[in-house]
């Protein structure tokens, strides 16, 4: 039978906050971590805003081993650390112990760990033929497991202890893989999330494109605004977000505060056929994602009350709702609420699926819809408008109790995965007993 599983912990670093306090606050008053960047400026870069995290060095000395601030440059194992070890601290479990938890496993994923900034000093070394000065932690930082395996030097997990790297549904894949870990009874409890670390090599390629937004230098925190008919292309950001799910039975055990319960998922792939190619989703197998992530939670689409939307600030937007649309089989008045964590922190790329699954269980444990920031009634992109009302989509926080919510994300190689997450209750039925 089926385990029942619950989330117990959270942990963040994005652009707009340093912490899950932090985080939860800036979500519920529309507060944008995007900021101009010099170092793009001078790159020559045609987007030169991004959504960076406002991380102290202090703070990583405060919060992590000496070992770690002294040796560890990669700024995307940084973060996974960080936001790791708040969410397994929050769920009441301590990392100063000596023994091997045989019964806890990691799954923490990474667009492009090993792209971020801290491989130019590497790469200059090698160039220059002074690679045998190298960080004797360059293979460990570079391998796109690294993330993990330093996490657990803190954890000391003895299950699986692995990364996935599957583009923009990284993290939301992520907290699947643990899920079904952990529904099927193999293991009681897994941290699963991801990361991304920032830098010119990760964004080069994209700004090449022309797919992030550049006509927002001078204002940098109008320039990710999902579902907008002025929508120019997306934030590159970064971060990390983490969660602590275990079954029900353990958090019990444990007496442990108990945030949300996921009740299923599904991930596919749209094959890059009918529509589907490297950058764009093929239609039917996105909706068909959502609709399956719904059949197997065993929940009636009309339950739920919250959408939480890859939504990008790009063109796809529109075609992204019409296939939720789709794959819920409601549209108007009967459709959820929607909003776009990406409005605030742009697009975290590997990270974004994990950082938005935290702002999904911040949202149902504290009973609020955070606001879709840059958008009013009036520019909404009208496609939109035809599929679902202004009123499904909040230009301003409302206080609301959310019960069931999915959060969605697609990805490069035509990648889909969609999480469903419910307001815990002890009986397991859609009702408020928090």
């Amino acid at each position: 039978m089926k385990k029942r599983v619950v989330v117990t912990g959270m942990g963040v670093i994005s652009p707009n906050a340093i912490g899950v306090d932090q985080f939860r606050n800036s979500l519920q008053n529309g507060i944008s971590g995007i900021k101009y960047s010099k170092e793009l400026e001078n790159l020559n870069y045609f987007c030169r805003v991004a959504g960076m995290p406002a991380l102290e060095h202090s703070y990583i000395q405060e919060k992590l081993p000496k070992y770690y601030s002294r040796k560890i440059d990669s700024m995307g194992i940084i973060y996974a650390c960080l936001a790791g070890l708040e969410a397994w601290q929050m769920a009441g479990n301590k990392t100063n112990g000596e023994n091997r938890l045989k019964d806890v496993g990691i799954v923490f994923g990474s667009g492009s760990l090993g792209l971020d900034s801290s491989i130019g000093e590497r790469i200059n070394k090698i160039d220059d033929g002074k690679g045998n000065s190298l960080n004797s932690t360059s293979i460990t930082q570079g391998m796109n497991s690294g993330a993990a395996a330093y996490l657990n030097q803190l954890i000391g997990a003895g299950y699986q202890v692995t990364s996935n790297s599957s583009a923009c549904i990284t993290g939301s894949e992520a907290i699947l893989l643990g899920y079904e870990k952990v529904a099927s009874g193999e293991v009681s409890t897994m941290i699963c999330g991801s990361t991304e670390g920032e830098g010119r090599y990760m964004w080069a390629g994209f700004d090449a494109m022309r797919v992030l937004c550049a006509d927002s230098n001078a204002n940098p925190t109008f320039a990710s605004r999902p579902m907008s008919n002025t929508s120019s292309g997306f934030v590159p950001g970064s971060g990390s977000g983490a969660i602590v799910i275990e079954s029900l039975d353990s958090a019990k055990k444990r007496n442990a505060k108990i945030f949300a319960e996921i009740v299923g998922g599904h991930r596919n792939c749209g094959g890059m056929r009918n529509g589907g190619n490297m950058t764009a989703q093929n239609p039917e197998a996105a909706a068909e994602c959502v609709s399956e992530a719904v059949r197997k939670s065993g929940v009636n689409p009309r339950e739920i009350d919250l959408l939480s939307g890859h939504l990008t600030s790009t063109m796809a937007d529109f075609s992204e709702i019409e296939n939720c649309v789709s794959g819920l089989g409601i549209n108007g008045s009967d459709f959820p609420m929607i909003n776009a964590p990406k409005s605030m922190i742009g697009h975290c790329l590997g990270a974004a699926g994990s950082i938005e699954s935290v702002a999904v269980i911040l949202q149902i444990y504290h009973g609020f819809v955070h606001k879709n920031i840059n958008l009013t009634e009036e520019n909404v992109h009208p496609g939109i408008k035809e599929l679902i009302p202004a009123s499904c989509i909040p230009t301003e926080t409302q206080n609301k109790e959310i019960k069931t919510a999915i959060k969605t994300n697609f990805g490069f190689g035509d990648l889909n995965c969609s999480l469903i997450f419910r307001k815990y209750s002890h009986d397991g039925q859609n009702q408020n007993s928090i």
